[in-house]
């Protein structure tokens, strides 16, 4: 049976790769990648000479459909994405949707590893026994509704936010969230200026407002509950 392997890659620090994440990447026929020269380091990284085909969120149906032909000629693939586990607030998942309707016999296996979420949650401090994942906030649709949703949740919230929002989220909220709700915030996880901030969304939203040079890199928000 052909192998679709779901490859968790590292978040930044090229460390965190594991020992079968990069045995996979050797011995498939073909990496699916967001973005071939981010992966393509990666590969140079781990000496790993394997072909390379993109597939992102704007890949058209044609390309699905010959990854789909190649799956069924019994091409071993992985997919990766530019960071961390595919499928995960990731297009891949629509290409297991299409595996799983077009009766394919394809073993999608998943080889785990480096997670956004999972590491933000480690060091939040958060019971996270129960929590909900937002993935990326919607940009206008549904963005007050959701912030509404989270402050009346009994589960702890969390989402990604780019650097370019991190402030306007924040200002959201200041206000409708209580003072003695914290908000944590994770910047640069595994990398050499990774940061926690701890605080209500007043103080963390004062922080970044005093330190404007650390409104950079991916952010992991955590609303404990």
């Amino acid at each position: 049976m052909t192998n679709l392997f779901i490859t968790a890659t590292p978040i930044g620090n090229m460390g965190d790769m594991t020992y079968r994440a990069v045995e996979t990447l050797k011995q498939v026929d073909l990496i699916l990648c967001e973005d071939t020269r981010v992966t393509g380091k990666l590969l140079k990284h781990y000496g790993i000479e394997t072909r390379m085909l993109s597939y992102h969120a704007n890949s058209n149906l044609s390309r699905t459909d010959t990854i789909l032909e190649q799956l069924g000629q019994g091409i071993d693939m992985a997919l990766v994405s530019d960071a961390g586990t595919p499928t995960i607030s990731d297009p891949g998942v629509q290409l297991i949707q299409k595996i799983v309707e077009s009766g394919l016999e394809v073993n999608v296996v998943s080889v785990p590893g480096a997670s956004a979420i999972t590491s933000a949650l480690s060091v939040a401090g958060v019971s996270g026994n129960q929590f909900t994942f937002y993935g990326f906030l919607p940009h206008k649709k549904g963005r007050q509704t959701l912030f509404e949703e989270i402050r009346d949740s009994s589960r702890a919230a969390v989402f990604y936010e780019s650097p370019h929002r991190i402030m306007k989220t924040l200002d959201a909220l200041v206000g409708i969230l209580d003072s003695d709700r914290q908000v944590i915030i994770c910047r640069e996880l595994t990398k050499m200026h990774e940061q926690v901030v701890r605080g209500s969304a007043d103080e963390v939203q004062k922080y970044l407002t005093d330190n404007s040079d650390k409104v950079r890199g991916e952010f992991v928000v955590i609303i404990d509950n």
